[in-house]
């Protein structure tokens, strides 16, 4: 009987914490003596729409129809026509912090995630150590707690690799931050036919059809069965596709569409991209295309073998971005086929970074054949290998990724790329927010600035959810992004999110105002995953470190470097990061020579552990 007694009441309790309400019935020595009372259960606020939220991975900002690109999505064109284009928005430069930072609302070091976590590139500092904290709750947790069904989908990529054993422990898997169900994978990248895949809490095997149809066949079934449940009840939908990161794996009959679209090459495509931003209002009339990188060669000074190549990498890229949006397109029908489409608040950001970098200057066909995994590859022989093996890209035998000239043309019009956190090329990101219910502006621009971090915010804000002071008993810490919902209605509102610092291996910048200073950082990866033949080894040191300044009111695609003019404003934005620097953790400075290198404790164990 005591037994029975102290389960109700630790039951009674756990649904307080949960509710945030204290007991408030009476306790007596016997019934007659005692009132029963019951938490409310959690209900969102009435009329709460289901919320959806889109991210996709190593896409560019010119890669999409939606954003002026060559590339064709048009369902994520009839959103952004039924909805609204933020042109102005930004990620954290690579995939876990981005994530991180979206999921929880807190700027990545401030929750842990200054790099990955990954074994090889945690470190035991607190902004490193790749451990998101309780204290900083996700949306999924916040929704959850709101009376919200919560589901996703696709790349999580926030779990320490040494918790992702069917022995969990679980508490940092997506089940232990909110998501009551979860399908797809918990590292950074996967095969798409043979992907580390995760149901709920267990490994399982593939079926070999391509993940991302997959994913979407979970998705809707989620939302099937949470609707036939409880017809009214709001649903949270994260849905990330593995799409566009590496490998590019897509069926031909996606990737032939293209057949021939990139002859003319990323010079071409550049040009055309531009000439379409400025017909969509996407950058300023007046604004000018950067100077082709100087790592890139001209296309037109490239031999007949290397052009079939590389337009063939291309031509894989766009199929497997236009696969993508056709299976968005499946979620989307099936809501239209419930009647939930316009009852749904959908966000999407197309890219949780720039394009990627990573598939250098070559191109990759496979891993083995990557300067990242053969120290000994010359460019040459890389190219060479990629001709004889052209017919294998994009296919489940190849690990692809397009060569850096595309990534560049991805980016348009921007001069960087993923990773290159002072760069707009490596953190701007479009994003598209669509709510026909509730947002009467159709394919409108916004060009406020916002970060990642502002979208849960924004969400809690639109639904009426005020941020919780506790999440299951525990305090949380305040959120460090910005609500966009005042740009919804007014294209001409100042930003309200005015500050913003950026670190990502070394490469760092700070943004106050519409003023930005950004410093690169060598060696950076392409220094240290470069081919044999390419040249003299970087020294690193970050007192050297090159600072540049730019006003992005004027020059927002970072053409006019102003460090030399305005000496003062620099000092004062570089000032202004080593503050945040103390403030969000980002000390101790870490970059890619110390992963590399294997100067971190993890880094240092696999090394002396790898076979000899």
């Amino acid at each position: 009987m005591k037994f029975l007694v102290l389960s109700a009441l630790t039951l009674m309790t756990g649904f307080a914490l949960r509710a945030q309400q204290p007991y408030q019935g009476t306790v007596g020595r016997t019934l007659a003596e005692s009132k029963e009372w019951w938490p409310a259960p959690a209900k969102p606020p009435a009329g709460s729409p289901n919320v959806i939220w889109i991210l996709l991975d190593d896409v560019g900002f010119g890669a999409t129809s939606t954003f002026g690109g060559v590339i064709s999505t048009p369902t994520f064109d009839s959103l952004a026509n039924n909805g609204l284009r933020y042109t102005n928005f930004h990620t954290a430069a690579i995939c876990a912090p981005t994530r991180a930072a979206l999921m929880t609302g807190r700027n990545h070091h401030a929750v842990h995630m200054g790099g990955f976590a990954h074994y090889f590139s945690s470190a035991g500092f607190p902004g490193y150590d790749g451990r998101i904290p309780s204290s900083s709750g996700t949306i999924a947790e916040i929704l959850k707690e709101n009376g919200y069904n919560t589901f996703a989908v696709g790349k999580y990529g926030l779990t320490p690799d040494e918790d992702t054993s069917d022995a969990g422990p679980f508490d940092r898997w997506p089940s232990g931050k909110g998501f009551e169900h979860f399908f797809g994978f918990l590292g950074s990248a996967t095969d798409q036919y043979k992907p580390a895949l995760v149901e709920d809490n267990a490994n399982i095997k593939p079926d070999g059809r391509h993940l991302s149809e997959q994913i979407t066949d979970k998705a809707i079934s989620y939302i099937a069965r949470q609707k036939a449940a409880a017809p009214d009840k709001p649903f949270f939908l994260y849905y990330a596709p593995a799409a566009t990161h590496s490998p590019h794996q897509v069926a031909t009959e996606w990737s032939d569409r293209y057949k021939g679209k990139f002859d003319d090459g990323w010079d071409a495509f550049r040009e055309k991209v531009f000439a379409n931003q400025k017909k969509l209002g996407i950058v300023p009339a007046n604004a000018k295309l950067p100077e082709r990188n100087p790592y890139i060669q001209a296309w037109n000074e490239l031999k007949p073998d290397q052009k079939k190549l590389y337009a063939r990498f291309m031509e894989v890229y766009a199929g497997y971005l236009t696969y993508t949006d056709y299976q968005v397109s499946r979620v989307v029908n099936y809501l239209r086929s419930i009647n939930q489409l316009d009852n749904t608040l959908i966000f999407v950001v197309i890219g949780d970074n720039g394009a990627s970098k990573e598939g250098s200057l070559e191109g990759v066909v496979t891993d083995a054949h990557s300067p990242r995994r053969n120290k000994t590859l010359s460019r040459d022989s890389a190219r060479l290998f990629n001709e004889a093996h052209i017919a294998e890209i994009g296919t489940p035998a190849s690990s692809a990724n397009y060569p850096l000239g595309w990534a560049q043309a991805a980016n348009t019009p921007f001069k960087y790329w993923k990773q290159d956190a002072n760069s707009e090329g490596g953190t701007r990101n479009p994003l598209i927010v669509f709510y026909p219910k509730g947002i009467k502006a159709k394919g409108e621009i916004r060009t406020q600035y916002g970060y990642v971090t502002d979208l849960l915010p924004t969400t809690i804000e639109f639904l009426g959810i005020p941020f919780p002071q506790q999440i299951r008993g525990i305090k949380q810490d305040s959120l460090h992004g910005t609500s966009l919902v005042y740009s919804f209605t007014d294209a001409n509102a100042p930003s309200r999110h005015t500050e913003q610092y950026y670190y990502i291996f070394g490469s760092r910048a700070i943004y106050k105002d519409g003023w930005k200073a950004g410093a690169a950082h060598h060696p950076n990866y392409e220094d240290l995953n470069g081919f044999s033949d390419a040249g003299k080894a970087v020294t690193k040191d970050f007192d050297k470190d090159v600072w540049e300044l730019y006003n992005l009111n004027d020059d927002f695609n970072e053409r006019v470097n102003l460090a030399d003019k305005y000496p003062e404003k620099l000092a004062e934005l570089k000032r202004l990061f080593e503050q945040d620097a103390k403030k969000y953790n980002i000390y101790p400075f870490i970059d890619w020579d110390d992963v590399f290198k294997a100067r971190l404790i993890n880094s240092r164990k696999l090394l002396t552990a790898a076979p000899k």
